[in-house]
């Protein structure tokens, strides 16, 4: 079969343009995906109870013409991101509506909406294919993509391509995506495999690293500065793993916010030394119903950030929980701080206090992936070992369900990675002399 001829050549270590341009591509593949048809699966259950592992599904899918802005990938791996978690389980809404809306838009972005959707925002693998107006990138060239999937047809986006009327993210709100055998990506979204990294931990940063690097670092974002007091929730999961470095390599000082002492530990192990075990202390920001806020909590928890930076609030608040703590992270920031929030996965509808907002000249900043500029920056970091993949677990693609309800249900650590054409973790590596060096922290969260 011609997927496996792919994978050989891949597993040969060949990259020659010559090779791959012979390669038969074929008509089918294997990926990831939700049906139309089971939209209406969990009604009525609560999002925990909704499990990913009934709802993805491994099928045999058509691969549809390449436009001429793309590329064809070959994916030796994926990872999971919470928007997957969010399709699997058709919350807030089901995203079969973004691939409809994407499908009247033109000829060629009518291909996206049909009865699955291939999903998955992540890869590592080489190009197999690229369209007519391609001429940056080969076949055979090792590559990761970010997430961001833009028309730039409209002038808003050219100046911050985030802002672009017709801004996606890919494997989400577009088809196509990375948990999958192969993948279809604008060739615009690609950018070049860190050599010393295996196809797993090549694949795991690249959504939540770009993601991190606008929100706290990018001018966009809080643009973090040297000496600055960050707060960070979860920072040993998949966004706050890589906040915690760049505040780090950046010269600031995190104060991570974990929910176990085995997570307290990653934290340490990246160089941390201000950590809050919210679990531990038992911090009850809302009652049990769920509808009214203590403000106690939050001078607590206020009180402990001064205990740990010796009666110092914190410059910038890094927010992605979202309901559950957002009453909080708005108390805690110092008067002129930062908030600044890229999602809300424990709940959309955000309430605090706006008097500690407003009367302390506080800022609500809104951070949403990364432009192209910012994640080639952010990959870049990666590529030079100033920031390490956190990748904890590796399932094989016919485990993505298990890897969503990981997620899903907060039992992972750092990044959960899916292998797709690579047969077994640990291959991909082509410059181990650079390896070497870094060891220690690329393995950092894979024995916690």
């Amino acid at each position: 079969m011609s997927i496996d001829a792919i994978r050989d050549a891949i597993l040969t270590g060949d990259r020659s343009e010559e090779t791959y341009a012979g390669l038969a591509v074929p008509t089918t593949y294997r990926g990831a995906t939700v049906r139309k048809s089971e939209v209406e699966m969990f009604a009525g259950l609560d999002s925990r109870d909704k499990d990913p592992r009934k709802s993805l599904h491994i099928d045999e899918v058509e691969i549809p013409e390449l436009a001429p802005d793309e590329a064809l990938v070959a994916v030796m791996a994926s990872a999971i991101n919470y928007n997957t978690v969010w399709t699997s389980i058709f919350e807030p809404v089901s995203t079969f509506g973004f691939l409809e809306r994407y499908g009247r838009l033109n000829e060629w972005s009518k291909r996206h909406d049909r009865d699955h959707h291939v999903v998955g925002s992540d890869l590592a693998g080489v190009v197999l294919r690229t369209g007519s107006h391609v001429s940056r990138w080969r076949t055979g060239q090792e590559v990761v993509a970010h997430c961001l999937s833009v028309e730039l047809e409209d002038p808003e986006g050219h100046d911050d391509t985030m802002m672009d009327p017709q801004q996606r993210i890919w494997g989400f709100e577009t088809n196509f995506g990375g948990l999958a055998e192969l993948a279809i990506v604008k060739a615009n979204q690609l950018m070049p495999k860190p050599d010393h990294l295996t196809w797993e931990e090549a694949a795991a940063p690249g959504l939540v690293n770009s993601t991190a690097y606008r929100q706290l670092i990018s001018k966009n974002g809080a643009a973090l500065k040297l000496g600055d007091r960050v707060l960070i929730w979860g920072a040993s999961g998949g966004l706050g793993s890589y906040a915690t470095q760049m505040a780090l390599a950046a010269g600031a000082e995190p104060i991570c916010v974990v929910s176990s002492p085995d997570k307290a530990e990653i934290c340490r192990r990246m160089g941390a030394e201000l950590i809050i075990d919210r679990r531990a202390e038992g911090y009850r920001f809302w009652d049990e119903a769920g509808t009214t806020q203590d403000p106690k909590e939050w001078q607590r928890l206020g009180k402990k950030i001064r205990e740990l930076t010796g009666g110092h609030d914190v410059d910038v608040v890094f927010e992605h929980p979202g309901r559950e703590t957002f009453g909080a992270s708005v108390y805690v920031a110092r008067k002129g701080g930062k908030i600044v929030t890229c999602a809300s996965t424990s709940g959309y509808m955000h309430e605090y206090d706006n008097r500690y907002l407003w009367m302390n000249l506080k800022s609500i900043i809104s951070s949403h992936f990364a432009n192209y500029r910012e994640s080639w920056e952010a990959n870049e970091l990666i590529n030079r070992g100033l920031i390490h993949p956190t990748l904890s677990k590796t399932y094989p693609l016919e485990q993505v369900g298990q890897a969503a309800l990981d997620v899903h249900h907060n039992l992972h650590q750092g990044k959960v990675g899916v292998l797709t054409l690579a047969p077994e973790a640990g291959l991909g590596v082509s410059n181990p002399e650079k390896r070497a060096r870094f060891e220690s922290q690329i393995n950092a969260f894979r024995d916690v």
